[in-house]
């Protein structure tokens, strides 16, 4: 297959498994089966593009012009590729996860779940392969409208009051600070066009640059920079894939992915290092990364503890981004996929415990992993990659960071890092302690079904794995900074 016909597949494939879905509503075994075959097929789509983007092409459609000078069109660039493989993987395991956890909680509306979530890959696929700052908008607010359904499932008042905080702060972001970002940006350079080394240097003032990052920071709210984080945790009464999908697969990661790709391809890193505007995005970074995981030290909802947890390695890849030196992009690059790899295994062994066993709390995990080994092994390998310690994929990511501050001489960053690291570990390996070293309380149960099992083993495995085999992504990374 050609690398445009891929292109194209990848953006078609998982709307037309939609329609599929749709049309079986009354076969949920066939439903359940078009689901994976979308999935499977998106993902090899997306798998043939690999090597030609290694090797220096660069796919590109334009399916039609919005404004003069402006089309709805895609291009293939190295992060986008990363991305695009991440979102694409998971859609697999995720779909096996969803299978397993929907049906145990003979949970009700599994048709719409099932179309919501591939026409949400359609979406991020859409922003992965975005060319222009226009198309990259009209795909990242189709993820958060094809969404809310998604976070609102359950359809009772704690649904649909997290529904509204999700809706009105990423709606609200990108109409009131994304929107006008992106006009400035066009007045000022004349095209919205992705291009390496950026499109404004030399376009504007120190002073506006960094206003101008300032909307674009704030106004991508998937990102989830504080203080416009809050529809994060608000969105915690969606079902556990929908948590999955929303914080490793898709939502969050299109807004660290937008946050990086902005900060490459429209500022140019090498354009802006040397401004002092820009030198608050650290700090603010910074700040929500210690933060939140402030929080989630204080959280005893085991969901709510993740989603704190998401919102400090967010961070992560903004902090990584705002240090403005070769090593740590790559390291913001790395972490979009570690990150994705280490958090989906948590929240799939949480949907795990809930199913199995009913229990949401941290403190009513004493004793689990005797009766959960396979789901509170997973944990741990997710745990110990959020923290940074090998052999996991957060450990490559955090390297690169840590060594792209370091070589910048920025000591400040460095302890930053240190302490979010000593934070992470305090959240997060008294749940290990609990489940593996202290009495079982209440009634025996074992693992949550097998379909959900598994998916969680292969997403572990998967985190162990790219510590070894970081070939492809780290290639991809390095090829974002020309490297």
């Amino acid at each position: 297959m050609r690398p445009e016909s891929a292109l194209l597949a990848a953006l078609a494939i998982p709307v037309l498994g939609s329609l599929g879905i749709a049309a079986c509503r009354r076969h949920p075994d066939l439903r359940e089966t078009v689901t994976m075959a979308s999935a499977v097929a998106l993902f090899l789509s997306v798998l043939s593009l690999v090597g030609p983007v290694l090797d220096g092409a660069r796919p590109e459609v334009s399916l039609f012009q919005v404004l003069p000078g402006i089309g709805f069109a895609f291009r293939v660039e190295p992060l986008g590729m990363l991305f695009s493989l991440v979102a694409s993987g998971l859609w697999i395991v995720n779909s096996l996860y969803s299978i397993g956890y929907m049906r145990g909680n003979r949970e009700q509306h599994q048709t719409r779940f099932y179309v919501c979530f591939a026409l949400a890959l359609a979406c991020t696929m859409g922003v992965a392969f975005s060319a222009n700052l226009l198309t990259l908008f009209i795909a990242y607010e189709g993820l958060t409208l094809i969404t809310y359904p998604l976070v609102t499932h359950h359809g009772d008042d704690e649904a649909r009051r997290g529904g509204r905080t999700y809706l009105a702060l990423l709606l609200g972001t990108s109409i009131l600070l994304l929107l006008p970002a992106i006009a400035t940006t066009w007045t000022a350079a004349g095209t919205l066009d992705f291009t390496d080394g950026g499109i404004l240097g030399g376009r504007l003032s120190d002073a506006a640059t960094g206003a101008l990052l300032a909307l674009y920071m704030f106004g991508i709210g998937k990102a989830a920079l504080m203080p416009v984080h809050r529809w994060l945790p608000a969105a915690m009464v969606a079902p556990t894939p929908v948590s999955a999908l929303l914080h490793a697969v898709a939502v969050v990661k299109a807004g660290v992915f937008a946050v990086v790709k902005v900060m490459v391809y429209v500022f140019g890193v090498e354009q802006i290092a040397d401004l002092k505007s820009v030198d608050w995005l650290p700090f603010v970074s910074g700040f929500t990364l210690i933060a939140a995981s402030i929080v989630a030290l204080r959280s005893d909802n085991l969901k709510r503890r993740l989603a704190y947890s998401t919102v400090s390695q967010l961070s992560y890849v903004i902090f990584a981004a705002a240090l403005l030196t070769p090593l740590s992009v790559i390291g913001a690059a790395l972490h979009i996929a570690a990150h994705a790899l280490g958090k989906i295994t948590l929240f799939f062994a949480a949907g795990a415990i809930y199913t199995a066993a009913h229990k949401t709390q941290v403190s009513q995990l004493d004793g689990i992993g005797r009766r959960m080994p396979w789901t509170m092994g997973a944990f741990v390998v997710g745990a110990v990659s959020m923290i940074g310690l090998p052999p996991t994929a957060g450990f490559a990511s955090k390297w690169f960071i840590l060594s792209g501050a370091m070589a910048a001489g920025q000591w400040v960053s460095v302890a930053v890092i240190a302490a979010s690291t000593l934070l992470n570990a305090g959240y997060f390996l008294p749940i290990v302690y609990r489940a593996f070293f202290r009495a079982a309380a209440g009634e025996g149960h074992g693992e949550a079904p097998a379909s959900m099992v598994v998916a969680l083993t292969l997403t572990a495995a998967a985190t162990i794995g790219m510590f070894f085999y970081a070939d492809v992504p780290l290639g991809l990374a390095r090829a974002v900074v020309g490297g």
